[in-house]
């Protein structure tokens, strides 16, 4: 039985030997599961450090960022717009950056004591209206956009729960009222919605603005082709005139007449662009482009350049004014009559209703229509400014309509176009105004040619006579050579025409000899200056333009020539 029995010391010496196997093994998985353990340790720490090292050098970055460049929530709350400029880098529009109230309804505690509090510094707050927002729930509302900074402070310093500011842009013209109808609006959001910043968001900003692209660091600035210090002459100008006149509106343009180029270009009524709040008034339109007149005798230009280019006309052609015209029951006068035989000139120069009627009669209905829609007086205007109006004519002209279209009634135009078609007869090529800076070249090559140069020589005679002799004296500018022709025109109140109101226009090129600028000024509604004086257009529209021509035709870079002043005569025809 002992055999078969393994010895009792040599059974713990087994055991033992065992024991002390297994605490090896045991050791090792010990030690292998330990060393497992700290690479795990090690690897997610290492990931978290780099998690958060990333997102603390992302907020390092955005914030050493300027949030105009950043690209962050506050910059596309209102987005990046390009500067204005004028022709030789003025500042018209730009940027600012202001701060915008808003509030988070969620954490509001008392919506009545905030409100009262905010109108201790917003008196012209909405009470209703901020107390539905502020207890409608809603994450996000705003309650006031673009604050002073003294706003901004006062509100922080009320301390109310649930109230802060984002940093938005706002749009910032430093020449105010001065060049408004040309410059334009944006609105709250920054987006254009009058003038040349409508114009630029229909180029494609509003594209960029939407898809986050507008960046102020790739916006370059859009040049213009007005010369400011021209442009306040201009509005300063007017704007006497209207005061000095009493007058219900006025307004004036300069063109280049080698480029088509609005030199400058005001209307006022006006407004301030920083504080639009009048904008939408009645009056305050930019007669200029967007308001449609009867433009009067000015219209006598297109007549007799009509006529003479016609080639059924010269200088020396004569025309019966020595009794009335009568078509129907009408009958056409003259202001002033000579009750006579006329020559061209002489119709030109003592602005002669029925000489002119002479010459269009000599050309035709059709031919009429012709030289008119040739000129663009009655097509729509094709240029950058949006606000625009569309001509008027008669769907069909009889007789009669050419008649008194000749003289500058029956048909209605914008004063931009009027001037446009002129300048067109001081050099032969018709080119449609630009807002933006072009050259010369760049110019003829959309020119077109819609008179001849013997006609273009015939014209500038005529309004070098006019302005020596006749209406325009009151324009002249010594040394700089003027010439032009006034039109008084009967206003049109409610489809008749008013005894009492005129609508006077005066056009004025200079030098005569080769005429580079236009000037074209409106007076709607003068009354005359002075007792005694009338309030035709050489009493006003033409003293407006004379005074402009004056002040700014330096800054235009035209010399003053006194070694041959006008030196146009009249020759007799009687």
């Amino acid at each position: 039985m002992i055999g078969r029995f393994p010895r009792i010391g040599d059974l713990l010496k087994r055991r033992k030997k065992q024991a002390e196997d297994g605490s090896i093994v045991v050791d090792a998985a010990r030690k292998a599961t330990g060393g497992k353990a700290k690479t795990r340790i090690v690897m997610t720490m290492a990931v978290f450090f780099t998690i958060y090292s990333t997102i603390a050098g992302r907020l390092v970055y955005l914030g050493m960022q300027n949030p105009d460049l950043s690209g962050g929530p506050e910059s596309r709350v209102t987005a990046s717009r390009p500067d204005i400029v004028d022709r030789n880098g003025e500042v018209l529009a730009t940027d600012i950056k202001t701060a915008s109230l808003f509030a988070e309804p969620r954490r509001i505690v008392d919506a009545d004591e905030a409100i009262e509090r905010l109108s201790t510094v917003l008196p012209e707050i909405d009470y209703e209206q901020t107390y539905r927002k502020l207890k409608s729930g809603a994450g996000f509302v705003w309650l006031q956009r673009q604050l002073t900074p003294k706003q901004q402070a006062d509100i922080m310093a009320l301390g109310v729960p649930g109230l802060g500011f984002r940093t938005e842009k706002r749009r910032f013209y430093p020449s105010g009222e001065t060049s408004s109808y040309i410059v334009g609006l944006t609105n709250i959001d920054n987006q254009g919605i009058s003038g040349m910043e409508k114009y630029i968001d229909e180029q494609g900003l509003s594209d960029l603005q939407a898809s986050g692209l507008a960046v102020a660091r790739d916006l370059k600035p859009v040049k213009l082709s007005i010369d400011l210090r021209v442009q306040h002459v201009v509005r300063d100008e007017i704007a006497a005139g209207l005061e000095r006149y009493r007058a219900l509106g006025a307004g004036a343009v300069v063109l280049n007449i080698k480029t088509g180029e609005v030199m400058a270009m005001a209307s006022v009524p006006d407004f301030d662009p920083n504080n639009p709040y009048n904008a939408q008034e009645k009056d305050r339109l930019n007669r200029m482009s967007a308001g449609l007149y009867e433009m009067g005798s000015t219209f006598k230009s297109f007549t007799s350049a009509m006529a003479l280019d016609s080639g059924k006309a010269t200088m020396n052609s004569r025309f019966d004014a020595s009794h009335p015209i009568r078509v129907g029951h009408q009958a056409i006068h003259d202001f002033h009559g000579k009750n006579r035989v006329l020559s061209l000139p002489e119709v030109f120069l003592y602005s002669s209703n029925i000489g002119s009627a002479r010459e269009a009669e000599l050309v035709g209905i059709e031919g009429h229509r012709e030289f008119l829609h040739r000129l663009g007086i009655l097509d729509r205007m094709q240029t950058e400014l949006p606000e625009i109006a569309r001509p008027t004519e008669p769907k069909v002209w009889k007789q009669v309509n050419s008649f008194t279209i000749a003289f500058g009634h029956g048909v209605s135009t914008t004063p931009l176009q009027a001037a446009v078609g002129c300048a067109a007869l001081m050099q032969g090529y018709l080119i449609q105004p630009t807002f933006l800076v072009r050259s010369e070249q760049e110019a003829m090559a959309v020119a077109k040619k819609v008179v001849s140069d013997k006609t273009v020589e015939g014209m500038r005679y005529l309004y070098t006579l006019n302005a020596e002799k006749g209406s325009a004296r009151n324009a002249r500018a010594p040394g700089y050579r003027v010439g032009g022709k006034t039109g008084t025109a009967e206003k049109v109140i409610n489809g008749r025409y008013s005894k009492e109101l005129n609508f006077n226009t005066f056009v004025a090129a200079f030098p005569m000899d080769d005429p580079q600028f236009l000037v074209f000024t409106i007076a709607d509604a003068p009354h005359p200056e002075k007792p005694g004086m009338t309030d035709v257009a050489a009493n006003n529209a033409g003293v407006m333009a004379g005074n402009i021509i004056r002040r700014a035709a330096a800054m235009l870079g035209v010399k003053p020539d006194f070694s041959h002043e006008n030196g146009a005569t009249l020759v007799s025809y009687q």
